[in-house]
C-alpha cells in the first residue's frame, strides 16, 4: 500500500512538471505565431497562460505533499515541513493572482475593476462606470467628511 501512495504522490508531482513544461512550450509557440501575425496583446496572453499553468501546478504540488505527509509521514516534523511548503506555495499563488488580475485573491474583481479612482467609493465608482449619474464636481467621500469636520471645528472656535 505504501508503494502505491508514494507512486501516486510522485505521479501528481510529475503531472505538475509536465503541465509547466507543456504550457511553456505551447505558450511560446503561440506567442511567436501571434508576434509574426502582428496580433495584439500577444505578450499578455502568453503571461496569462503561464500564470494559470503555474497556479495549477502549484495546487497539484500542494496536493502531492498533503497526500505524502498525511498518509506516509504523519509526524510533527513532517507536518512542520508541510506547513512551510503550503505557506510558500500559497504566497506564490497569491503573487501570481496579483500579477495576472491586478488585485489580491480575497478582493472582489468587480469592485477593483469597476472603481474609477482610488478616492472614489465602491458604489460611486460602479455608478460612474455605468454612466447612470454624473459625479463631476462632487468631492470624493474622504474630502466631504473632512470638509464637514473642518466646518464643525471652525464653528466651535
Amino acid at each position: 500500500m505504501r508503494e502505491w501512495i508514494e507512486m501516486s504522490s510522485e505521479g501528481i508531482q510529475a503531472l505538475a512538471v509536465v503541465i509547466i513544461v507543456v504550457s511553456i512550450i505551447f505558450g511560446f509557440v503561440r506567442y511567436v505565431l501571434q508576434v509574426v501575425t502582428r496580433s495584439a496583446d500577444s505578450y499578455d496572453a502568453y503571461k496569462r497562460l503561464l500564470g494559470r499553468s503555474l497556479m495549477l501546478a502549484l495546487e497539484l504540488l500542494v496536493a502531492a505533499d498533503v497526500i505524502r505527509t498525511v498518509l506516509l509521514d504523519l509526524t510533527a516534523k513532517g507536518l512542520e515541513i508541510l506547513g512551510a511548503l503550503v505557506v510558500v506555495r500559497t504566497f506564490l499563488s497569491w503573487s501570481l493572482v496579483v500579477e495576472l488580475e491586478g488585485h489580491w485573491p480575497w478582493q472582489s474583481s468587480a469592485a477593483t475593476s469597476k472603481s474609477i479612482g482610488s478616492d472614489v467609493g465602491e458604489g460611486e465608482g460602479v455608478l460612474r462606470a455605468l454612466g447612470e449619474i454624473d459625479m463631476e464636481g462632487i468631492p470624493p467621500p474622504a474630502s466631504r467628511h473632512s470638509s464637514v469636520l473642518s466646518n464643525s471645528q471652525g464653528n466651535e472656535t
